[in-house]
């Protein structure tokens, strides 16, 4: 009985570890910023052109006219799990910009029950004890114009720490590039993440992972890999602005996002997979906003191994007022993917609402 107390820990471990290359890897970073942005379905990489640039494209970070800062918060698992994301940004001057954000997704106060039953068979609930496991990553983005008009390039360098309890731990490191052309009312938009790969190189409790090693009868486990390593990934996108009447606006865009291993997505091989995203978003007098998008289309084995389409459609609203952006988008509504849905608030501060003067 007492390894089946084991499960929990054992397939949270087995989940991060196994081969040095896998078709994924630190799927955190793949969530995304800000609600405005996931209520368009992620369809933001030719358009985003604020402080969330330096997750989406830190290319649009050029586009700042002053000091931003931004904050989201998400649960996921009916709560069980959280999604935090702060960020920071500003323009040097006309050319080039900077920004720094930081990323958590944690479960916390995990019940510890390994020891519960001690070796006698006898059960005892004070030997339980609580553990959490978190995903951190910090980005650092630059981004400057280009002498062709129109043209911008902006990457990032994020270090990436994950923990899992006491049984290991480890440190990543990767780069991402990218670029934004705008000409008249269309925008170009190409996002290379981890374009080196992304390594994490883990540091595990040998002790620790004895006494769960043996936690599922005729299933011994060994040593996992130390080093993990994650894929390049590209996202392109097009999109158009239109404007009506003066106060009333529209931006869409669609994106494909590939990775270059087999995955699930509705187009796939072994050398590359695609997905497709589509996104708007409808203002009116730059006050109000409503968006729409779907996306994370997904070959879905069922039960019965057939197999069928899931996407994942998602919907936002937001409100603007003199530098305070306040956004919610409400992912995967009608429950047509795998993926769980959610509700996602986000903050943005120009920084002229702190009393600031920016550049």
């Amino acid at each position: 009985m007492k390894k089946t107390f084991t499960i929990l820990i054992l397939l949270c471990t087995y989940a991060v570890f196994g081969q040095a290359v896998r078709p994924y890897s630190n799927e955190f970073l793949n969530i995304g910023v800000d609600a405005a942005a996931l209520g368009q379905a992620n369809a933001v990489v030719a358009t985003s052109n604020d402080v969330n640039s330096g997750y989406w494209n830190p290319a649009g970070l050029v586009y700042l006219e002053d000091n931003q800062v931004s904050f989201m918060h998400a649960a996921y698992f009916a709560n069980i799990a959280n999604y935090d994301y702060l960020a920071f940004a500003k323009p040097l001057d006309d050319q080039s910009a900077i920004g720094i954000s930081l990323i958590r997704f944690g479960v916390d106060d995990i019940l510890n029950t390994t020891q519960l039953i001690d070796d006698q068979g006898n059960i005892d609930y004070n030997r339980i004890s609580l553990f959490s496991t978190a995903d951190y990553a910090l980005t650092f983005s630059y981004a400057r114009r280009l002498p062709l008009d129109g043209l911008n390039i902006g990457a990032n360098a994020k270090v990436v720490r994950r923990i899992i309890g006491d049984f290991a731990n480890s440190w990543g490191f990767g780069l991402d590039v990218g670029i934004q052309w705008k000409k008249g009312k269309w925008d170009l938009g190409l996002m290379a993440r981890d374009i080196t790969t992304t390594v994490n190189a883990w540091s595990i409790d040998e002790e620790e992972f004895a006494t769960i090693s043996e936690a599922v009868e005729g299933q011994n486990q060994e040593l996992p890999e130390s080093t993990e390593i994650t894929i390049p990934k590209l996202q392109f996108g097009v999109g158009r602005y239109w404007q009506f009447h003066h106060d009333y606006a529209l931006r869409a865009e669609v994106d494909l996002n590939f990775r270059f291993t087999q995955t699930n997505d509705i187009l796939s091989s072994s050398a590359v997979s695609m997905t497709p995203a589509v996104g708007f978003e409808f203002g009116y007098a730059d006050l109000v906003y409503v968006r729409g998008g779907v996306g994370n289309f997904q070959d879905i084995t069922q039960l019965d191994n057939s197999s069928s389409i899931g996407f994942q459609p998602n919907i936002g609203v937001g409100f603007k007022y003199k530098g305070i952006h306040v956004d919610y988008a409400l992912t995967d509504i009608g429950d047509q993917s795998a993926a769980v849905y959610s509700n996602v608030f986000s903050i943005k501060l120009d920084w002229r609402v702190f009393g600031g003067r920016g550049r």
